[in-house]
């Protein structure tokens, strides 16, 4: 294998990325990159700069942290995506099938973080995480099956950043995204008589960048702008048919680019029990507008239109120290879906929706520290009408939420 085969693989292995749809921002964004920001439904991202989870959130907060820190964090995250049919047809000659079942389940996705002093002025810091993500999984005989069984994205970011301190108010910071994208399609295709099995694969690397800015008005307010980047992906793999169906397999290829987000927030640290934050991110996936997969020789694979819309995100929070050692947490926030009723599919059946949290952070004896975080997730019904003679209509509601749970160990050298 090539070195940058080996990488990819021990990437996705030691990660575990088996993220899931519904489990995060919208679209197939993930914002869970830290427990103690998911206590604050992630308000005062880029502002509130605890522990070395700012480098993902606004790189120019590692400033305010002193000498070395790690932070490790899991999630348990699990979505609930359930098909309610109102009025679906069965594709040409095949029997209807069933709703699907609960296409999410169980997933762990895991971040780690690490920051270091280099001078007064300057902090250099590495964040392994993943940004987007997707997972899907339907009963194979549901009645849905030829638009859709499994659709399965993966991604791992590395992300190596700098932070330097202007002056007293003001810190500037920059980082590096080296992006791996893994995904996987499968759907049925209707034979007449028969059924057979389309699963296309395909991976890519990628670069992008993140830039921050932190402005602290005085030692109890402070200001945050962040920015990541798009990412264009071109994934290359396989198609590969089983049961009978009359194509050929071989190379294919997608593209697809990862929108840009903007992040500005706000920290106030009212007195010392009280601190309240807030959040505005914005998401460009209006660069989403298909999903095009073509062979090498240009004939296509398949087409999907998708013609998202940009979305704002708002979140609010506030921290009580309870105790010298214990801070209680909580959160809410309100997050646009980028797809519109005409476009859902069943791959994505995206909707608007609202976040409430809650968590927790204990100081340890020494230089550690614990934090623990619960969110949980309304979505809400989505109606989805799509669908052809070939493959049949799919017509009805779904019904979706999502639970996670987040632990993180914070340590300091």
């Amino acid at each position: 294998m090539s070195t940058k085969k080996v990488v990819s693989a021990v990437l996705i292995t030691v990660c575990g990325l088996a993220v899931a749809n519904h489990a995060a921002a919208s679209g197939f964004a993930l914002i869970e990159e830290s427990a103690s920001g998911l206590g604050n439904a992630f308000a005062g991202g880029a502002a509130s700069a605890e522990d070395a989870s700012t480098l993902f959130f606004n790189p120019a907060g590692m400033t305010r942290l002193s000498g070395k820190q790690v932070s490790l964090v899991l999630h348990a995250i699990k979505p609930t995506v359930e098909f309610s049919n109102t009025g679906s047809t069965a594709a040409a000659g095949r029997p209807p099938g069933n709703s699907g079942g609960d296409a999410g389940d169980w997933a762990a996705l895991p971040n780690f973080y690490y920051t270091m002093e280099l001078s007064p002025q300057l902090r250099a810091g590495m964040g392994i995480s993943s940004p987007f993500g997707l997972k899907t999984e339907y009963d194979q005989g549901w009645m849905g099956r030829f638009q859709a069984i499994k659709s399965d994205l993966k991604t791992v970011n590395i992300n190596p950043s700098l932070a330097y301190k202007v002056n007293d108010h003001l810190s500037l910071g920059a980082g590096l995204d080296a992006q791996y994208i893994k995904a996987e399609l499968i759907n049925a295709v209707n034979l007449g008589v028969a059924e057979g099995l389309a699963q296309v694969k395909g991976d890519a690397w990628s670069v992008g960048y993140n830039l921050g800015v932190l402005y602290e008005m005085d030692p109890a307010t402070r200001f945050g702008l962040a920015y990541r980047s798009d990412v264009r992906h071109k994934l290359e793999g396989d198609v590969t048919f089983s049961g009978g169906v009359p194509a050929p397999n071989g190379p294919i290829s997608a593209e697809i680019t990862l929108p840009e987000t903007v992040s500005f927030s706000g920290f106030r640290q009212i007195n010392p029990q009280w601190a309240v934050m807030g959040d505005v991110t914005w998401t460009r996936w209006s660069r989403f507008k298909e999903l095009r997969i073509v062979r090498d020789t240009g004939a296509l694979v398949g087409l999907t239109t998708e013609n998202w819309d940009d979305t704002l995100r708002y979140a609010l929070g506030a921290n009580y120290q309870a105790t010298g050692r214990l801070k209680l947490r909580s959160g809410v926030a309100y997050d646009q879906s980028p797809v519109s009723d005409p476009y859902r599919t069943a791959r994505i059946p995206d909707a608007n929706r609202t976040w409430l949290t809650a968590g927790a952070g204990y100081k340890l004896s020494g230089a550690g520290s614990v934090d623990v975080g619960y969110a949980h997730i309304f979505v809400n019904n989505a109606s989805i009408n799509t669908g052809t003679a070939s493959t049949g209509k799919l017509v009805g509601t779904y019904n979706n939420s999502v639970d996670i749970l987040s632990v993180q160990y914070n340590h300091r050298f």
